[in-house]
Order: C-alpha cells, then sequence, then structure tokens
C-alpha cells in the first residue's frame, strides 16, 4: 500500500472514531489530509471503499497476530487441535498483547472507538462491534477454555468471567488520565485469572 494511501486510512479512522462514521464525508476526511476529493479519489472510490480497507486491514491484523502468538486462527470447528493443544501461558502472554492492542495502537483503538459510537446507529457497525468486541472474543474463549473446564458451559462461565473485567476495563482505560494503571491492572488480572484456571485444572486431574 502506497504512503498515500495508508494516510488516507490512517486520518478517516481517526475522524471516524472522533465524530462516527455516519458524520464523516470525503470532503473532511480530504481537507484533514491536505488534498483534494478529486486526488483522494484517485485512492479510493468513495467513503465506503475507505471503510472497506479498513475492515480488510482488521481481518489481515487478527489473522496475523494469532498466528503470531500461536492462538488458534479459525474456529473451534475448523480447527479442534489447535483449540486442544493452546497452553494457559500462551493465554496469558496473548490476552496481555491483545489488551495493548486495542487500547495502546491507534488503528485497532480508533476501530474500537469508531464502533464504540456507531454500533446504536448503524446495524452493520452494531454487527461488527459483536464481531470484534463482545461476542465475538466471548465465544473464542469460551472455546479455548474448554480444554480446561472440561464441559462447555462451565466454560462460557470461566469466558464470561474472564472477559467482563478485560471489557470494562477498555472502557476505563479511554476515560482516565492514567492509562499506565489501567494497562498494569489488566495484567494483573489476567496473571491472576489463569493463576486460578490452572489451579482449578491440576485440582481437576488430581
Amino acid at each position: 500500500m502506497s504512503d498515500t494511501k495508508e494516510n488516507i486510512l490512517i486520518t478517516a479512522l481517526s475522524l471516524f472514531a472522533e465524530d462516527g462514521y455516519e458524520a464523516v464525508s470525503v470532503s473532511m476526511i480530504a481537507g484533514a489530509l491536505g488534498m483534494t476529493k478529486g486526488a483522494l479519489y484517485k485512492h479510493y472510490k468513495n467513503k465506503r471503499d475507505i471503510f472497506d480497507s479498513i475492515i480488510e486491514r482488521m481481518n489481515q491484523m487478527d489473522y496475523d497476530r494469532a498466528k503470531a502468538y500461536e492462538m488458534p486462527e479459525g474456529t473451534m470447528d475448523e480447527d479442534a487441535d489447535a483449540y486442544h493443544s493452546t497452553s494457559l501461558e500462551t493465554i496469558r502472554i496473548y490476552s496481555k498483547a491483545q489488551f495493548r492492542y486495542w487500547t495502546e495502537e491507534e488503528f485497532p483503538s480508533n476501530f474500537r472507538k469508531m464502533l464504540t459510537l456507531e454500533q446504536y446507529r448503524n446495524p452493520e457497525m452494531a454487527q461488527l462491534y459483536q464481531q470484534y468486541l463482545a461476542n465475538g472474543p466471548l465465544m473464542y474463549m469460551a472455546d479455548i477454555f474448554t480444554e480446561f473446564t472440561g464441559s462447555k458451559s462451565d466454560a462460557m462461565q470461566a469466558a464470561l468471567a474472564f472477559y467482563g473485567p478485560f471489557f470494562l476495563l477498555y472502557n476505563v482505560y479511554d476515560s482516565t488520565e492514567d492509562k499506565a494503571k489501567v494497562v498494569e491492572t489488566a495484567d494483573q488480572y489476567i496473571d491472576s485469572f489463569i493463576t486460578r484456571l490452572n489451579q482449578t485444572t491440576e485440582k481437576g486431574r488430581n
């Protein structure tokens, strides 16, 4: 991707995160970049084309991150062996990285903020919000935890217990000045949860 196309994508998403997708026009994006609409249209056909490219980027980033951290990349049905072989230490490391990904990294953080703003106004955004930030990660963790709890019901309870505070801390992060403290709190919470789950798993095996 050219530097200009990249800058358009980043700038557009930043505006979407601040004002909402619907409120931002191509003229506003072009103005923020100091270019004409005509110059922008040489790279993207319209605002929807920019949005589709943002989704494509997020999907690729998700895939790359799962692969880099040796986490399952598909669903439980698609790759059961990967779920069964995922260790608690891998989950610990990945979860800490994910919190930083959604809060400290500009592109995914702005994507999260855009979906949060738009979820009640746009059905497509609501679906994406569920996919990326709510039901999607919840069900993913439930599948992951099945290996350690022994049943789907217990795995769902574990996923709820794990992801609820994790999700809440996203919102705390956005509204506080001491963001480093929130990241530290998230790290401590993840460590504590994984340690407790490991102890419960060990007891179940003995």
